[in-house]
């Protein structure tokens, strides 16, 4: 297939909807109805907000990656995923029930149902995606399973938020990830800036870098996503969800009551949600949160996705610790893409953005934390110069 035939081939089929889709065959007779017309040939297909070299150039791209076999899993690999997390989990209730309920074996199997919920969200995250079977009918059904059984959250849930995440990546009020701007924290160089030349205070942005370590990586889990995972599913009547939910919570109280006793349960259900919320959050902000923030501009697919996104280096501890995440660049341009592929991709995106002047940023795995904290103190800061000074 020449670059013409991949060109012509992709025309009536934007990135986003082959970014996301495996079976655009079924998908598309579902949007016949939203149709309303053809362009006609003399009109351009691209606004000139969109590079149409670099849209061409990541289209080839995609198709040299599909020929190479890189959208296909490796199903051995999500298998001894899944079991390791199994075998945690058991590890933790073995823990209490061998070595009794005290002060260590206590803190220790907190630290292995932390392990667990972590890695059982990356878990889901691969399944929500539609990266490990054919089949959307499969991915659906282990992602209900990972996401609501082994973590007691909603499938709906992450499907609504992370979806409208991935389509415009760090853009104001259409990127659910960033709905902390402003009454929490200033967000970016740009709306930092607006905001103060609105004179708009809702927080002490200037300090937020500080009080980030509060309300931030300690909080997000336990004061927020657990209580309103129950609201989004009982307000959207999404019984499936709730029934999936609520074995979670029935394995969790029969297990552990008997050893524990009902404080001691909860006592360690919101220490490891605690734990949880750590991990999850500096893993998920060290990729976004130091980036182009702004309002969307309408620019291709695969600028949205560049600017919104760096890596941070492969090694087998990164790759585990972030369930693969510190390819989020590969990731958000191939969301499709099974994890274990993501660094054989990464060259070829790597020569895409050189040919075209875009950064590729990789960095370790502790300078990226310390980005998250860095850009919250300068976007702050360009927030305290406007509000006084514009």
């Amino acid at each position: 297939m020449d670059a013409g035939d991949v060109r012509t081939q992709r025309a009536a089929r934007p990135d986003p909807f082959v970014a996301f889709h495996i079976n655009k065959g079924l998908v598309r007779k579902y949007m016949n109805s939203l149709l309303i017309g053809e362009l006609s040939p003399e009109q351009p297909s691209f606004e000139p907000t969109k590079n149409k070299e670099l849209t061409d150039e990541f289209r080839e791209l995609r198709a040299t990656v599909e020929q190479m076999g890189l959208m296909k899993a490796n199903h051995v690999f999500f298998l001894l995923y899944l079991l390791h997390i199994l075998l945690l989990d058991v590890a933790a209730w073995l823990t209490l029930w061998v070595f009794g309920t005290s002060y260590v074996p206590f803190l220790l199997c907190a630290v292995l149902l932390s392990t667990v919920q972590a890695q059982a969200g990356w878990l889901q995250h691969d399944f929500g995606h539609l990266s490990v079977f054919t089949t959307s009918t499969w991915n659906h059904l282990l992602h209900h399973f990972v996401i609501g059984h082994l973590k007691g959250a909603p499938a709906s849930w992450w499907n609504h938020l992370h979806f409208q995440h991935h389509a415009k990546p760090n853009c104001f009020r259409k990127d659910p990830d960033i709905n902390m701007h402003p009454f929490f924290f200033a967000l970016g160089k740009i709306l930092s800036v607006e905001l103060g030349k609105q004179k708009k205070k809702y927080m002490p942005y200037n300090h937020q870098h500080k009080y980030f370590f509060l309300i931030g990586p300690p909080a997000l889990l336990p004061l927020y996503f657990q209580w309103y995972i129950f609201y989004f599913v009982i307000q959207r009547k999404k019984w499936v969800d709730l029934a999936w939910m609520t074995t979670f919570y029935v394995r969790l109280f029969l297990t552990y009551v008997p050893l524990l006793g009902v404080k001691g349960l909860l006592g360690l259900f919101f220490m490891v949600r605690f734990l949880e919320s750590n991990w999850f959050v500096w893993v998920t902000q060290m990729n976004h949160i130091p980036m182009h923030i702004d309002h969307d501009r309408n620019v291709d697919w695969v600028s949205t996705q560049l600017q919104a996104t760096c890596n941070v280096h492969k090694s087998a501890f990164n790759d585990w610790f972030s369930g693969h995440l510190n390819f989020q660049i590969e990731h958000h341009l191939f969301p499709t893409m099974p994890r274990h592929n993501y660094h054989k991709v990464a060259p070829l995106v790597q020569s895409l953005c050189a040919k075209h002047g875009i950064e590729y940023q990789s960095k370790p795995l502790l300078s990226a934390f310390a980005d998250i904290v860095h850009s919250l103190k300068e976007s702050g800061q360009l927030w305290l110069d406007a509000y006084l000074h514009q």
